[in-house]
């Protein structure tokens, strides 16, 4: 087994003001030769917005896009058509192929809204740009790892086009749970959203990442009550 533990204050940070984000793997202006993704795994963004603040139209190309929201809202419009509001419970896939434009902004005038957006390299080119939203209440077992995107359009969860599943769990201390990969040219990144977790000796915290690959499963022992994403990835896309 290999590792790479990220620190969760090791990460970029950009704070512009309505926006604070902080960076897995580097993106805009945060450069770290040494962070330029895991795999098919290329971003990894820890956004705060603030009350009426977001993102104005902006355009992607050839990537899956995944968003997460944590806590409050986020309002969405894309140059497909979609219009409306992503809360916290649910996930958002867009996978941009050939171009789409689309803007996000907090869906509350006061409140904040704290997110996870992730991009992961496609593993084909030029595809029809698509959406997806789903709530995950109904794909959520305590103390279980709970698939939420898959490469199956007809498997749990939203879907993208790459060899890539991610899950979501909540753990209760002292549970000890095994994770299986799903080939050899695999990798999985484990975020721990909150609470704390052993991994091959590592302990994990609040938002601290660790990069796991040559290994056909790995251990996760929880030491205090956690929510942890599980992004695993084929490390050559």
């Amino acid at each position: 087994m290999k590792t790479i533990y990220h620190a969760a204050n090791t990460r970029g940070d950009a704070d512009h003001g309505w926006l604070k984000s902080k960076h897995s793997f580097s993106f805009a202006n945060y450069y770290d030769p040494e962070r330029m993704g895991f795999g098919a795994l290329r971003v990894i963004n820890d956004d705060y917005i603030m009350g009426g603040q977001g993102f104005g139209k902006h355009s992607h190309r050839d990537m899956e896009i995944i968003t997460l929201p944590l806590s409050g809202k986020l309002s969405h419009g894309d140059s497909l058509g979609n219009q409306g509001i992503i809360k916290s419970g649910e996930i958002q896939v867009m996978s941009a192929g050939t171009g789409i434009m689309h803007s996000e902004m907090n869906g509350d005038a006061e409140q904040p809204v704290q997110l996870l957006q992730i991009w992961v390299e496609s593993n084909k080119s030029n595809v029809a740009p698509r959406y997806q939203q789903i709530a995950l209440d109904q794909l959520m077992q305590p103390n279980q790892f709970n698939q939420i995107l898959s490469p199956d359009p007809d498997d749990a969860g939203v879907w993208i086009h790459q060899q890539a599943w991610f899950s979501l769990g909540r753990f209760e201390q002292g549970i000890s749970k095994n994770y299986p990969l799903h080939g050899e040219n695999q990798g999985v990144y484990i975020f721990v959203i909150a609470g704390e977790v052993s991994v091959n000796n590592t302990t994990l915290h609040h938002r601290d990442g660790l990069a796991v690959w040559d290994t056909p499963n790995v251990t996760l022992d929880i030491l205090q009550d956690a929510e942890i994403l599980l992004m695993e990835v084929p490390m050559q896309s």
